[in-house]
């Protein structure tokens, strides 16, 4: 490494060559020792940089077929793998895609528009980020920016009697076979008689873990540790659910009727959902988890127990299991009307 003055500058500048190009610039330092420590830690930065990454880096969308590739054949839950196959479609919509992987920083993500809430666009995110971290991992970049999330707000709608009735009325006039109208009919009843998670829980119910003498479903695996439990069942659900297993003793509640399929049991009525909400007029924001919700709230109003909605649910946190809850509102319009009642009866 060659240190030198030039003539017209009063700081030292560097010059050295590593990994086959050459480094030259200003210390900014007059002083030589301290010249030579900033040379030093250039030379070191420079080497600590040798490993071999391409000159282009490749477009994210050339780049999503080995990511999308890596999704399916890692261990990862079925879930994830939906949620980073959902996240490349709404992210191949926007001008992301066009850009190389070394080129998109936090900032492109800050203007990144994505259709739907903000739940859909935190879904873009987490999937560009998610990529972006396995093309360093890769070597295909240097390091990946960190990407902020959107704010996103708890759900405030539930899946009530008003809105089920709103989603099988206008489900009856979708056209569908008989066997999905009365699968989506059945789902969305039960996903409000249970409480239970309907991608993790509901759509894998085996038969084996129904207790048709106690009138019970047994949850043998969730999205947690707590998620093992018990659930109640309804005289609603217990109907529904005896219809569907009629002679079967074991096996899935709803199997998949597919003959090439993914998944042995039901994978998602997503799509029937989102039809049939939208010639109900009901909002977007409106989602089959909404009945969970209901579930919470009901439950929740009627028994005045929250430990044993906790349970139910599979809530360990307080406050996890309080964005479950929307009473609030009713209760203050109770109060509202029966002081209005009052204030008529004393003029």
């Amino acid at each position: 490494m060659e240190l030198f003055r030039k003539r017209k500058s009063k700081f030292y500048w560097y010059d050295f060559a590593a990994r086959g190009r050459r480094f030259r610039g200003s210390t900014r330092e007059s002083n030589r020792s301290r010249a030579a420590a900033i040379a030093a830690m250039k030379m070191s930065e420079a080497m600590e940089s040798s490993d071999p990454l391409p000159r282009n880096a490749p477009i994210l969308r050339e780049f999503s077929t080995r990511f999308l590739n890596w999704v399916e054949t890692a261990r990862l839950e079925v879930k994830s793998k939906t949620y980073y196959r959902d996240g490349w479609r709404l992210l191949a919509g926007t001008r992301i895609p066009g850009m190389r992987l070394n080129q998109i920083t936090n900032d492109d993500a800050e203007t990144l528009g994505c259709s739907g809430s903000s739940s859909n666009l935190n879904c873009a995110l987490r999937t560009l980020s998610r990529m972006l971290h396995k093309a360093e991992e890769w070597k295909l970049i240097r390091r990946a920016p960190k990407l902020k999330l959107a704010k996103e707000y708890e759900r405030e709608l539930r899946l009530d009697d008003e809105s089920e009735k709103k989603l099988l009325v206008a489900a009856a006039t979708c056209g569908w076979s008989d066997h999905s109208f009365e699968l989506f009919q059945d789902i969305v009843r039960l996903v409000r008689d249970t409480g239970m998670r309907n991608g993790r829980e509901l759509y894998r119910m085996r038969i084996e873990n129904l207790d048709w003498v106690k009138r019970n479903i047994f949850v043998p695996d969730s999205k947690t540790p707590d998620g093992r439990r018990t659930v109640p069942m309804s005289d609603r659900a217990f109907h529904i659910l005896r219809a569907r297993c009629g002679t079967r003793t074991s096996g899935w509640v709803f199997p998949s009727r597919r003959k090439i399929a993914k998944l042995p049991h039901l994978g998602s009525i997503a799509v029937h959902f989102r039809e049939a909400r939208r010639k109900a007029s009901l909002p977007e924001q409106l989602v089959l988890y909404c009945g969970r919700h209901d579930f919470g709230t009901m439950v929740t109003s009627k028994t005045g127990n929250l430990k044993a909605v906790m349970k139910v649910m599979g809530h360990k946190d307080v406050k996890t299991a309080m964005k479950y809850q929307h009473p609030e509102i009713d209760i203050v319009r109770a109060v509202l009307n029966q002081g209005g009642a009052v204030a008529e009866s004393s003029a």
